[in-house]
């Protein structure tokens, strides 16, 4: 064997190692998350609190609190197998785990900032166009990793999902609000955090504290979860 054949073949094991990584660690479809923006460190968040103004649905808030399980998102696609990971550019939505209902936004007014409402909506998962956003991958990769950050890009209306900074009272008093912004930039970068990720082989990987996993399990997976340490 000729040392050319030897470098094309070198290069053909590196790049399909790659190619596997790159799988093994991207976000998959069916995969329970949560999402933390990554210049105020709140997650996205979402609990049976509506809207007093603009639509009234229910309020989809950034939220400190590292152990609340009303953070939690399962992402699902059209026509997508389980497990299988996400592209870049992939239109998706987010299921809100704990009241079954979709991350949405539509022509309303935010209550705080009066940029464009975000909201809880469509009872079941069963949404309409308002539910689908676009990942658009901060890196140049072909697969949404869990080690990047990310921007949703709302499909309908051409705008990033945003904290705004802005902070709510009562209620929901120190959680912040959530709203779709025209411009990208560090307000709308968002980076999954502990989740149970689903794998090609229909095992979800858990990336959860313990404590918190075995006391909200029944909410999030049933099926048998490998412990990532």
């Amino acid at each position: 064997m000729n040392n050319m054949n030897i470098i094309v073949q070198c290069s053909f094991f590196v790049l399909l190692f790659d190619l596997i990584s790159s799988n093994q660690d991207a976000v998959s479809y069916s995969s329970t998350f949560k999402l933390v923006n990554q210049q105020s460190g709140d997650r996205l968040h979402s609990h049976e609190v509506k809207y007093g103004s603009g639509s009234g649905q229910q309020s989809v808030t950034g939220s400190p609190d590292a152990t609340d399980v009303n953070s939690y998102w399962q992402v699902h696609g059209e026509n997508c197998q389980r497990g299988s990971p996400i592209k870049c550019d992939s239109i998706i939505r987010l299921l809100h785990v704990a009241t079954r209902k979709n991350l949405h936004s539509h022509d309303f007014a935010s209550p705080l900032s009066y940029n464009q409402e975000v909201s809880a909506s469509d009872e079941g998962g069963i949404g309409d166009e308002g539910d689908m956003w676009k990942v658009i991958c901060s890196n140049e990769n072909d697969y949404w990793l869990r080690k990047d950050g990310i921007r949703l890009k709302h499909v309908a209306t051409d705008k990033y999902l945003h904290l705004t900074g802005d902070t709510y009272g009562r209620p929901i008093h120190g959680q912040k609000e959530i709203s779709c912004y025209p411009n990208a930039n560090n307000q709308n970068l968002w980076k999954v955090d502990a989740g149970v990720y689903v794998r090609p082989s229909s095992e979800p990987q858990l990336s959860i504290p313990n404590n918190e996993f075995n006391a909200h399990s029944q909410s999030i997976y049933t099926d048998h979860v490998d412990y990532e340490l």
